[in-house]
């Protein structure tokens, strides 16, 4: 056999291997999701019956992106720094222990709605790391033709656990208590630390960087906003995704609440598997695929479907007309988001993607905290009484809606889903984002061939 034929089938085993090191660790982050997914619909659940208040149910929303907006540019200095996989087993610890301090709470029947907001608290500090460290070791494992596959696989986590979370926290909610559902969720996270502790993640390949940047934290934490900066169309496209996620954040903290105006929560947690459905099948789809060649257009394109799936939801308090705006939501929520992931993983070093990508997410979800504090007082001191009986838009805009309890939240809805298909248009407007494949080259991916 050549020499060369030699390289190429040692190449191709350690991408086997690496890949099958990417699935273990896969796998048990799917386990985790589905936990903390079990917890998250019940506490949300708890949450709007204890309050009555999108302003409060917001603030749980807020909990949860405000510390990871704060932590995230150091997180991905660690994350560069140190072994990817101790970075993910110590945030599966912090999240474990963070469940562990609302069972204590729940069953000495002390549970309260500041438990659940420093429980969110500590949650959104692990995943400051959990995320970046993840995405980061998926680059050194997964060779670069497959980051479109394994991008679909991670989406399939957050499928399945849109279509079984749900029903399963609102059948668990009846027939057991929510204790029962934290000790699964903390059952999940050991699992999640089993599968990391049977690995080996390789080191990235070091990068030459300015000697400036090495000198402190401080200094690094600030790289990946340089390296940013200096590339137009990634710039560009990270002011979208700030945009459209400005504008999903404030879509979330509606949802539960206009939804439960017209029904009840055992049918909201079996209409919100149902949609699941949909991000499965997208899921599946994105997996086998890989999206589209240009993945600017495997993010633009699936964003304008998804505008057009939140002002439907809006449209009438019609269950069959929330399951079909959903499923069209969902179904291409992974084609976004893993054409999104995978051009980012492209394009940026795997040394660097740490401290890269969390400034990327720490920038596209920056304007989420300013969505959740108004978003409640705008829902319940505005549009809901615009949309009452005797309001002012109630024989215009209600004729069309439905007046009455949940409807200003579904006008705002509405509103919501017509300036992302504007953000939209205005994204592929700009050169510099619609000709990002071609403009920036690709990374050279050497890691993927370490042992």
């Amino acid at each position: 056999m050549s020499q060369i034929a030699q390289s190429l089938d040692l190449n191709r085993g350690k991408a086997k291997a690496g890949f099958r090191t990417f699935t273990i660790i896969w796998f048990g982050q799917l386990l985790s999701v589905l936990g903390s997914s079990l917890t998250g619909f019940a506490l949300n659940v708890w949450l709007y019956s204890e309050t009555g208040s999108v302003t409060l149910f917001a603030l749980g929303a807020l909990f949860f992106v405000l510390p990871n907006l704060i932590v995230s540019p150091f997180a991905g200095v660690i994350v560069d720094r140190f072994d990817r996989r101790y970075v993910m087993i110590a945030s599966d610890v912090g999240a474990g222990l963070s469940t562990l301090f609302l069972v204590s709470m729940f069953f000495n029947g002390q549970l309260q709605v500041w438990h659940v907001y420093t429980a969110t608290v500590i949650n959104s500090i692990c995943n400051a790391f959990q995320w970046p460290a993840f995405s980061a070791a998926t680059t050194v494992l997964v060779p670069r033709e497959h980051l479109g596959r394994a991008s679909g696989m991670t989406q399939l986590s957050e499928a399945l656990s849109q279509l079984i979370a749900p029903a399963a926290a609102g059948a668990l909610l009846v027939t057991k208590d929510m204790g029962f559902i934290f000790m699964v969720d903390f059952g999940t996270l050991l699992l999640a630390v089993l599968t990391l502790v049977m690995v080996r993640i390789p080191s990235p390949l070091p990068v030459d960087e300015p000697e400036e940047d090495k000198q402190s934290i401080w200094s690094q934490a600030g790289f990946g906003w340089r390296y940013i900066v200096a590339r137009p169309g990634l710039l560009g496209l990270l002011v979208f995704f700030s945009t459209v996620n400005f504008f999903t954040a404030m879509m979330s903290p509606l949802l539960f609440p206009m939804i439960l105006e017209f029904t009840d929560e055992k049918v909201l947690g079996f209409l919100s598997s149902i949609v699941g459905v949909g991000m499965l099948v997208g899921t599946a789809v994105m997996s086998v695929w890989g999206g589209p060649r240009n993945r600017v257009h495997g993010v633009l394109g699936p964003t304008l479907i998804v505008a057009l799936g939140v002002a439907m939801l809006g449209l009438r308090e019609s269950i069959p007309l929330v399951a079909i705006a959903g499923f069209m939501f969902m179904f291409v929520l992974p084609i976004l988001n893993g054409s999104s992931q995978a051009l980012w993983q492209s394009k940026v070093e795997a040394s660097l993607q740490g401290r890269v990508f969390t400034v990327r997410r720490m920038l596209a979800v920056s304007a989420a905290p300013l969505a959740y504090v108004i978003v409640g007082p705008l829902a319940d001191h505005v549009f809901e009484p615009l949309m009452t009986p005797g309001g002012l838009l109630s024989d215009s805009v209600g004729q069309l809606i439905g007046v009455g309890d949940g409807r200003g939240y579904a006008l705002l809805m509405i509103l919501i889903g017509v300036m992302l298909a504007a953000a939209t248009t205005i994204a592929y407007l700009n050169p510099r984002v619609r000709n990002i494949e071609n403009e920036i080259p690709d990374a050279v991916q050497e890691e993927n061939s370490l042992v």
